[in-house]
């Protein structure tokens, strides 16, 4: 207890150094008169070291933790009847909290309205022609994503039946080994006695596994301190200028979705106390808020989840690792303040069916928004596109990509933000979880009457 102690306040030592560090190195080469491109190119350092340090070895784990910690979770469960209840329990809090951040975010940004009288500041052509100039990674991950949410779902679902899982996990993605883990973990369960030696073993794969995440989350303050600083010497300055406003409403939008929010959904159906067990899971969250990166920081919130936040194994098994990947409630809520404030900025006005059409399509695509850096862009420009062929029919003009523009400046201070509730999330659905699935038979009796 005494470690992890040390650790925690490590970590925010580590956090608030870097707040500091990247403000005066910002301050620093503004001084100096460089151009963004020239201060970027001086604090690279910054990053490729903290991704050495933290991002790469927590990426390291991430696909063994996402076997080991499903199977373990699936065979842990036993009986097929109670999987269901959980898968489908699941589920249905995915759905509902992002349904839910994103009216939210919806409903602040069509309220406060940021994006009115933007144009009048900032010049939107010289804005495209920079976008389209560009070699940022964010641009050419979106030129080649899917621009309809019919293509979305179809990768999706492609990624969901994959014709070679160990093709799938060399290249890191999560979602085709969940699959593979959950049918595996099945097929154990089923097999009862006869798969009690492999279930043993897997078992003592998880643990051996979450031994390592010990050992790295050692690491995390001076990851978090360099990926900070990276980000605020990069950045620090944009937040003074025309989309400050619109980064005040996303992060009204994730505060009030963040502490009121799940707090009340947890209360209420997982009978704890909420702000109790926020402060039990600050390891997790702030690991998020310096890595940007829901998946990153997985073998962290499994571990801070069950050690700290006294989640079962079998919910955090399950539900952890499923989350990272699909729940995206900062994901969802950020993307439908976003698309409707660029909206706004280009003097198109959105009525009631097309803002239904931004709320469900971000719902939706936040599914399959990748747990990695900027991840939301790309699916952003789902929404945009489902927004624009919805005003097909009418005199209003769509809008152009190229407006994404306009945020990527700031993308990475509010994908840090997003992450944290996206992660936050994840937590509140295990701890609701494990009241339904607790790791002993007397607990779930107890827990449910």
């Amino acid at each position: 207890m005494r470690g992890h102690k040390l650790l925690n306040l490590l970590i925010f030592i580590g956090l608030i150094a870097g707040v500091v560090l990247g403000l005066l190195l910002y301050r620093h080469y503004a001084g100096l008169n460089l151009d963004s491109k020239e201060i970027s190119d001086r604090v690279q350092w910054l990053f490729n070291a903290g991704d050495l340090i933290l991002i790469r070895p927590l990426k390291m784990l991430i696909i063994p933790l996402v076997f080991a910690s499903v199977v373990v979770g699936i065979t842990s469960i036993g009986d097929p009847s109670r999987l269901g209840l959980v898968g489908s329990a699941t589920i249905v809090y995915y759905f509902a909290t992002m349904f839910i951040a994103v009216v939210l975010g919806a409903t602040l940004v069509s309220a406060i309205r940021p994006g009115e009288g933007v144009s009048q500041r900032i010049n939107l052509q010289e804005i495209e022609q920079r976008y389209a100039e560009s070699d940022d990674s964010p641009r050419k991950v979106i030129e080649g994503s899917p621009h309809d949410l019919g293509g979305a779902w179809t990768s999706i679902i492609r990624q969901m039946v994959p014709d070679n899982v160990l093709a799938a996990a060399v290249n890191g993605q999560p979602l085709p080994v969940i699959t593979f883990s959950i049918l595996f973990g099945l097929a154990l369960g089923f097999l009862g006695e006869r798969a009690k030696a492999a279930i043993n073993f897997f078992e003592a794969f998880f643990q051996a596994i979450m031994t390592l995440v010990g050992w790295v989350l050692w690491l995390t303050p001076i990851g978090v301190f360099l990926l900070v600083a990276w980000t605020l010497a990069r950045l620090g300055g944009e937040a003074i200028n025309a989309v400050g406003k619109y980064m005040l409403v996303v992060f009204i939008g994730l505060a009030i979705h963040g502490f009121l929010t799940l707090p009340l959904i947890l209360f209420f159906f997982g009978q704890t106390n909420p702000y109790r067990f926020m402060w039990r899971m600050r390891p997790a969250l702030i690991t998020a808020f310096g890595t940007d990166s829901s998946s990153a920081t997985l073998p962290v919130t499994i571990r801070t989840a069950e050690s700290e936040g006294e989640c079962s194994k079998k919910a955090s098994g399950f539900v952890l690792p499923l989350g990272s990947t699909i729940n995206m409630d900062g994901t969802a809520l950020y993307e439908a303040v976003a698309v409707i404030f660029l909206f706004q900025v280009y003097g198109i006005e959105l009525g009631f069916e097309a803002i239904a059409v931004v709320a469900l399509t971000a719902t939706l695509a936040a599914v399959g928004a990748a747990g990695i850096p900027s991840a939301g862009l790309v699916t952003m420009v789902i929404v945009i596109e489902a927004v624009n062929t919805t005003l097909a029919g009418t005199n209003k003009p769509a809008l152009p990509l190229a407006a994404i523009g306009i945020i990527i400046g700031v993308d990475r201070i509010v994908d840090m933000c997003r992450t944290v509730v996206n992660v936050w999330g994840d937590a509140v659905g295990a701890k609701i979880i494990t009241r339904i699935a607790p790791d002993e038979q007397e607990e779930r009796q107890a827990a449910l009457g």
